[in-house]
């Protein structure tokens, strides 16, 4: 009778500890951080916690807002961190509050400044993170990139036009900019009196300015340099010269909720790379290839998570003649060091460090919240698709070119273009390098990362590897005008 009693009362116990349990889970997890990452392309709002968090949604049209219901949470301090976290410059959002809708539901509302493409989902926990619920905010009238490097040259002519109007003790306004495509490639478009047709298919880009092949006896490249050591600069062409614009797109890694690798130091390669990446861009905009202009399209060119395929479609979509990938790279041990340069590969990688790099980088999206339920089956085609065989040969050709110049300013990680199956490097019309800067787990190569002189050392380098690579294979028409 004595162990009926005993076992009845364990089980009593354990059905009060399991009760208990339940009703813990039940109350809800606990946030770990929050985050918010404005830009342009759209806001990503960040809840972290130690448990699942389940969502339901309502959005409201007039005025434009979002609400959200949290089950299994509390209004706990964490979360109301995230109404000190908005920005007032946020592109998207216009406020954020937060309240205790019912036992253990929490009602966040987000007040937006436009219309919006909610996308709210769950990440399960990768890395460094924990459970992830993922407020995505996507504009329903997206930046085209077109527009977007545009827009950058724009702000670039107002900035010549101030530094021009100051030297001269004129107002800003008074400088004349350059406005007709005989002065500025561009000009058509930022004139206004040309624009790009939206394409019938939302997947395929808009065309670019018409460009002709150079060619003839005045078409000189750009291969030295001033004085100073930065790439040489030519004046525009002559008079009824047509200029072929030439657009780089460049690509600084991670982002947002992806900080890439990080140094003993604790730096972050997306900060050091993106630093890198503008002063490449502002070199490249002003330099000239058998007297081109070039121009740098950025993938980001702010603190935000980009999709690997994004990446490419932006490149594809300014029809950009090189794609530049930024990263810096990492090891096991502090010991590697040297910059690197990779190319793709189709038929398995050079090396099994190759490998290895390309494997880590393909991991970015799950670490920076990819929204996988909503990859259409264009998307997934996209991150399939393999480059032609002419595009590696001018890949390798490129890499072999920043590489002659890289190893002028520092160590070389190997001397030759490895090639691995980088997915971000599956553009098959365009020629595609990742440049790793240097091994940022390397203590002193992450002081170097974030050396400014160290920087535009190598910016120097990359832009007039560049050059070196376009002397010799001047970039063809493109195939679509506007």
């Amino acid at each position: 009778m004595s162990g009926n009693l005993s076992r009845r009362t364990l089980l009593r116990t354990g059905s009060l500890v399991l009760l208990l349990g339940a009703q813990q889970i039940a109350r809800g997890a606990s946030v770990v951080a929050v985050r918010i990452w404005p830009a342009e392309d759209y806001t990503r709002v960040t809840i972290e916690s130690d448990g699942v968090l389940q969502a339901k949604q309502f959005f409201v049209t007039d005025p434009p807002r979002l609400a959200v219901d949290i089950e299994g949470i509390d209004l706990l301090p964490g979360l109301r961190e995230l109404v000190g976290k908005l920005k007032s410059d946020d592109p998207n959002i216009a406020g954020i509050r937060a309240a205790q809708n019912a036992p253990n539901v929490v009602r966040l509302v987000i007040d937006l400044k436009k219309p919006i493409k909610p996308q709210v989902f769950n990440l399960e926990p990768v890395a460094a993170y924990q459970h992830r619920l993922v407020f995505d905010l996507y504009p329903l009238n997206p930046p085209d990139p077109l527009e977007q490097l545009i827009a950058q040259r724009m702000k670039d002519m107002d900035a010549a036009s101030e530094r021009a109007a100051r030297l001269l003790g004129l107002e800003a306004d008074k400088v004349t900019k350059p406005a007709t495509p005989a002065d500025d490639p561009l000009g058509e478009l930022i004139a206004g009196r040309e624009r790009p047709k939206a394409p019938a298919n939302p997947d395929q880009g808009p065309p670019l300015p018409a460009a002709k092949p150079p060619g003839g006896s005045d078409d000189t490249a750009v291969a030295g340099a001033n004085p100073k050591g930065s790439p040489a600069k030519q004046p525009p062409g002559g008079k009824g010269k047509t200029e072929r614009l030439i657009i780089i797109a460049l690509d600084p890694g991670d982002g947002g909720e992806d900080p890439g690798a990080i140094g003993p130091n604790g730096t972050q390669e997306k900060r050091v790379v993106l630093q890198i990446a503008h002063k490449l861009r502002e070199r490249i905009n002003e330099t000239r290839v058998n007297g081109n202009p070039m121009r740098a399209f950025m993938t980001r060119d702010k603190d935000f998570f980009v999709p690997l395929q994004v990446r490419v479609q932006k490149a594809q979509r300014v029809q950009a003649d090189l794609f530049i990938s930024i990263h810096a790279d990492a090891f096991l041990t502090p010991r590697p060091q040297g910059a690197s340069v990779y190319a793709l590969s189709t038929r398995g990688a050079s090396s099994s460090a190759a490998k290895w790099m390309a494997d880590k980088e393909n991991a970015a999206d799950l670490v920076g919240g990819l929204n996988t339920k909503t990859a259409d089956a264009h998307v997934r085609r996209a991150l399939l698709d393999m480059s032609t065989t002419a595009q590696i040969n001018d890949s390798l050709k490129l890499g072999t070119a920043m590489l002659g110049h890289v190893k002028r300013i520092g160590k070389l990680h190997k001397p030759q273009v490895e090639q691995a199956n980088f997915a971000v490097l599956r553009a098959p019309d365009i020629p595609s390098v990742l440049v790793e800067t240097a091994f940022i787990s390397n203590p002193d190569e992450e002081k170097r990362l974030n050396d400014p002189k160290y920087q535009d050392d190598l910016a120097d380098a990359l832009v007039r590897g560049i050059v070196a690579y376009f002397s010799k294979n001047p970039p063809l028409a493109r195939n679509r005008q506007i």
